[in-house]
């Protein structure tokens, strides 16, 4: 059998710790830990476990620009009896969860949009709600409400530019609204009413809106183009309680109810199924892009979960250990 350095014409480097900035296809030995590493790009996507979040809760909300930053607020923190309310918010730097200032209302079940320091939240329960509060990096503000209160509606957009769709109203909604920084307005709805969806978007011309409960659990996905929905090509597994993270042409679907782990990536054309959650759960926050999202806390049917799992997408850069095994 060949060596190493017959095949490169090098021997692979001896180093006291591994190197800051290694290059694709770089191997060496870590005479340290001793073991022999090398750097390469992932071949698909996988989930690792972040820090827990300090406080367990599910049917909460998230924003993120990825899976090192991130913020998680609201939620319902148990499932006996009447259920604490929480208007707790959270912040995390990629390897911890620390509290900051509260939501002005406690809720469930609410949308979001935005990024860890720029952020909007609306809708929500109990009770039905129209609420709308934006995150300036420090301290939650309430801002203009919805048009429609419901709860279990998807989102998405920014801070200044978001899409809040479906929901409950006492019945599952097809209602949209359209919010430009100061006000919502009602716009087209869309063409599957239902409650508990996901969705993903830029701004609010450019959104993504799947699953979802019917009442029962769908696989219906629509594109967003601005003015009107657009039916396109199904998740594979219908399910409701999931979150979603990216934009309208490259997204994830995570995780929901039935109580599953699944997760699927969007191509702008078609769903693909991927590594799944290392814990099934469903009303997560979730954060990020298809290459870096973060999701975090939900329900496990029953427990509660506190649990943090972060999304690396494939071609990303990753540091292997070789063994022998």
């Amino acid at each position: 059998m060949a060596t190493y350095k017959e095949i490169f014409g090098t021997n692979i480097e001896v180093l006291a710790s591994d190197p800051a900035n290694p290059v694709v296809g770089q191997v060496w030995y870590n005479s340290t830990s001793n073991v022999v590493k090398g750097f390469a790009l992932t071949t698909a996507g996988a989930w690792a476990t972040g820090g827990d979040v300090n406080t367990a809760r599910y049917a909460l909300a998230g924003a993120g620009t990825d899976s090192d930053s991130a913020i998680a607020f609201g939620g319902v923190g148990s499932v006996a009896g009447p259920p604490p309310i929480s208007a707790l918010t959270e912040s995390y730097n990629g390897a911890s969860w620390t509290e900051v200032n509260d939501m002005n209302t406690a809720r469930g079940y609410i949308a979001s949009a935005g990024t860890e320091t720029l952020a909007l939240t609306f809708g929500g329960y109990p009770p039905i709600t129209a609420n709308n509060e934006s995150w300036n990096g420090t301290c939650w503000a309430e801002v203009n409400d919805l048009n429609t209160a419901r709860y279990g509606l998807g989102g998405a957009g920014t801070q200044t530019s978001a899409l809040g769709f479906g929901g409950d109203t006492g019945t599952e909604s097809d209602l949209t609204e359209s919010w430009n920084g100061t006000c919502w307005t009602e716009v087209n709805d869309l063409n599957t009413a239902r409650e508990y969806l996901a969705g993903a978007g830029v701004d609010n011309t450019s959104a993504l809106a799947f699953s979802g409960r019917t009442p029962s659990p769908t696989t219906v996905t629509e594109s967003w183009n601005g003015t009107c929905w657009t039916e396109v090509n199904d998740l594979n597994t219908g399910r409701f309680n999931l979150v979603g993270t990216g934009t309208k042409t490259a997204a994830l679907a995570i995780g929901g109810e039935p109580l599953t782990g699944k997760t699927e990536e969007w191509n702008g054309t078609s769903w693909t199924e991927t590594t799944d959650l290392n814990t099934a759960r469903w009303g997560m926050s979730s954060g990020g892009t298809q290459a870096s999202s973060i999701v975090a806390a939900g329900l496990i049917n029953p427990p509660v979960s506190a649990a943090t799992e972060e999304w690396t997408g494939a071609g990303a850069p990753v540091t292997y250990t070789f063994t022998d095994s």
